[in-house]
């Protein structure tokens, strides 16, 4: 697993075979990004299923200031943060261990942009974004960058607007626009 573009191109990753998680392939990553980057410049990004930080590194290295990054699994913190200290960015990041429902709840930050990649076989996705609304975590405007095995996952309320849908394999990437 490698940073696909910016500052940090062409660095590694840890956490690829991490237990629990699903890693974003590079190729997904690379148009996934491809589709964002115009939001990305000085934006604060909210990861919040982060498993290694994948998303969330690659947000710093293609602009982003910063980055929080939330997962529930010990090792899976203890990965993001190794990989923050070898990149020399963990300056750009907040490292939350917590349940997501948690987190939102205790937030008190306005995010440019929203990584959600949960666990599948969950309705996190929308409980999620029920979450993030109920709290106004997100910029008007802000993007929510939503990835699952089923679009029916997928479901918000009209606060939001899609903006892209793209099917790689066996996973759609939905991103959403606060409006």
């Amino acid at each position: 697993m490698k940073i696909i573009s910016g500052s940090l191109k062409g660095r590694s990753l840890d956490g690829f075979n991490l237990e629990g998680t699903r890693p974003t392939m590079d190729r997904v990553k690379e148009s996934l990004f491809a589709m964002i980057q115009n939001n990305l410049d000085n934006s604060i990004c909210l990861d919040l299923f982060s498993g290694s930080g994948n998303l969330g590194i690659e947000a710093i290295s293609q602009g982003a200031n910063k980055v929080y990054l939330v997962d529930s699994n010990k090792k899976a913190i203890q990965v993001i943060k190794n990989n923050l200290n070898k990149l020399n960015i963990a300056d750009k990041c907040s490292v939350i261990l917590g349940d997501f429902k948690k987190v939102l709840n205790q937030l008190n930050v306005k995010f440019n942009i929203i990584f959600l990649d949960p666990p599948y076989k969950t309705n996190y996705i929308e409980e999620s974004i029920n979450f993030i609304t109920k709290n106004n975590l997100l910029e008007n405007n802000g993007l929510i960058i939503c990835e699952s095995d089923s679009l029916e996952k997928i479901v918000y309320s009209l606060d939001y607007r899609p903006i892209k849908e793209k099917k790689y394999g066996d996973k759609y990437i939905v991103i959403l626009e606060k409006i």
